[in-house]
């Protein structure tokens, strides 16, 4: 949808790099999970929801390690 569109637009320009580049969609097994009482991953780990939550995390241990690491070229 085009306001989603702006939206990150708009928030990738303001804040930059900041902004994680996975996007979560819309998905009618994200919205079921809760009322079955179960997370995404457990409700329906294939989903596109639940995949992308999978490459948000991997998105930010890798951003984490990044942060954490030493940098050798100013020694």
């Amino acid at each position: 949808n085009s306001l989603t569109k702006d939206v990150s637009e708009e928030l990738e320009e303001y804040f930059g790099d900041q902004v994680y580049k996975v996007a979560i969609p819309r998905n009618v097994r994200l919205a079921e999970a809760p009322s079955h009482g179960m997370p995404a991953l457990y409700y329906d780990k294939s989903s596109r929801g639940a995949l992308a939550y999978l490459a948000l995390a991997g998105e930010i241990v890798r951003r984490s390690k990044k942060k954490t690491q030493p940098n050798l070229m100013a020694v």
